[in-house]
C-alpha cells in the first residue's frame, strides 16, 4: 500500500506523488477505474464483466486488446493499493466533455448488465460514480435511452 503524499492536476492529467515515485493518471485511467469500481460493487468482478470492460475500453480509446487489458489491470491494482486515489480521480471529471460523460455512463451501464444480473449494489455504485463525476441526471438518462435503443431495438 502506497500513501499518496501530494497530488495535483496538470491539464488533463492527475499527477500523484508517493514514497515510491510519481504516477500520472489520465481520462483513460479514470474510465477504466470507474468501470472497475462499478463492476466490483457486488463483491467480485465476473468474467463477463471483465470481458465487457476490455471490449469497451478497446473500442472507446481505439486500443489493442492487450493494451486495454493492461489498463484495466492497472486500474484494479492501483485502486486497491491506493484507496485514496478514488477521491483524487474525481478531480479529472471537469476535463471530460459532455459527450465523454455520456459515453462513460453508457459504458458503465453495459458493465452493470454484462453478467446478466442487475445487482442493487451495482446500480447504487453506478449512481455514486455518476454523482461523484458530476454526470448530470440528464446525461445519465440519455445514456439509459441509448443503452435501451442498442439492446432492445424496436421498443
Amino acid at each position: 500500500m502506497s500513501d499518496i503524499l501530494v497530488s495535483r492536476l496538470e491539464g488533463s492529467r492527475l499527477i500523484v506523488e508517493t514514497a515510491e515515485g510519481i504516477e500520472e493518471y489520465d481520462s483513460q485511467f479514470l474510465v477504466a477505474a470507474l468501470l472497475v469500481y462499478v463492476a466490483r460493487a457486488d463483491g467480485q468482478i465476473e468474467p463477463e464483466e471483465s470481458a465487457k470492460m476490455i471490449d469497451l475500453i478497446e473500442d472507446h480509446f481505439h486500443l489493442q486488446g492487450p493494451e486495454s487489458l493492461e489498463l484495466i489491470t492497472r486500474a484494479m491494482t492501483e485502486m486497491m493499493e491506493k484507496p485514496e486515489l478514488r477521491g483524487l480521480l474525481v478531480d479529472l471529471a471537469p476535463t471530460l466533455s459532455v459527450s465523454d460523460k455520456e459515453n462513460i455512463a453508457l459504458m458503465a451501464l453495459k458493465v452493470v448488465a454484462a453478467d446478466g444480473h442487475r445487482h442493487f449494489a451495482e446500480i447504487e455504485q453506478f449512481n455514486r460514480a455518476m454523482e461523484a463525476l458530476g454526470i448530470s441526471p440528464e446525461i445519465v438518462h440519455r445514456a439509459f435511452d441509448q443503452y435501451f435503443a442498442e439492446t432492445m431495438p424496436g421498443l
